[in-house]
């Protein structure tokens, strides 16, 4: 199914986007933060979200968080955030959570290695609360800057070998990273959700599908029986609109 996921929108109240995504798209995946953090307005999630026609997917909370993070109360608390996410998602029925894998420093080159291997000790806490509370994670990839962790497949697959934990393919991302074939065959098997949008290869822009320069029809062909969330990631709701209209079209060719 097509959703739509948007960090603009958790400024405002929920049922401000609600009420527009309702009938227009098949999922929200809510990205949680500020007033749309799921873990500090749970009541009002539990209350809302079953008065919608909508699935729903989330996307853990990324502002503070590194459960990479080399400093032990940082990793800790991290942790503790996204553990949190995902006992709440399945106290709201939702069972998908997207995770980001972490960043290494941005001010000490050449010890990312340190950053992977703690972050590989938080995976497998991960993993155990994905199966405690019954949520499929996905942990995704990121975009090509220094300090980001897992813009090579590689590194993605390292960091969760060992685990039951799927991937969240951002496809946006490993265009800038060159990875986009690399992502689908060494982990096209552990896809658990998609993350959408275009670029021109040089920066995460988030463009509406079509504007940028990935080559959609190559990535859904390479994806081949593929039936999970396609999750429109973009800078505005009608930004949205317009990749959803071209998505269709392409899903359905």
């Amino acid at each position: 199914m097509i959703g739509i996921s948007c960090t603009a929108f958790s400024s405002d109240s929920p049922e401000k986007w609600l009420d527009k995504i309702v009938g227009n798209f098949e999922l929200w995946e809510i990205f949680s933060e500020a007033s749309h953090s799921v873990v500090y307005n749970r009541d009002a999630f539990a209350e809302l979200l079953p008065s919608y026609d909508l699935h729903y997917s989330i996307h853990a909370p990324i502002c503070d968080i590194n459960v990479a993070s080399i400093s032990d109360p940082v990793r800790e608390a991290s942790l503790k955030e996204i553990i949190d996410t995902i006992r709440v998602a399945s106290d709201l029925g939702v069972d998908r959570v997207t995770v980001h894998p972490g960043i290494s420093s941005m001010s000490v080159r050449g010890i990312e290695d340190r950053y992977l291997a703690h972050g590989k000790e938080s995976m497998k806490a991960i993993d155990k609360a994905s199966r405690e509370y019954g949520v499929r994670i996905a942990v995704e990839n990121m975009p090509y800057m220094y300090f980001f962790l897992c813009y090579k497949a590689k590194d993605l697959a390292d960091l969760i070998d060992g685990t039951d934990l799927g991937v969240c393919f951002d496809i946006g991302h490993a265009n800038t990273a060159g990875e986009i074939d690399s992502m689908i065959e060494l982990l096209g098997d552990r896809l658990e959700n998609i993350h959408i949008h275009d670029n021109n290869g040089d920066r995460d822009a988030h463009m509406t599908i079509g504007e940028g320069s990935i080559d959609f029809q190559h990535v859904i062909k390479a994806l081949g029986s593929y039936d999970k969330n396609y999750v429109i990631e973009s800078k505005s709701y009608e930004s949205a609109l317009e990749s959803q209209s071209v998505l269709e079209s392409m899903l359905s060719s």
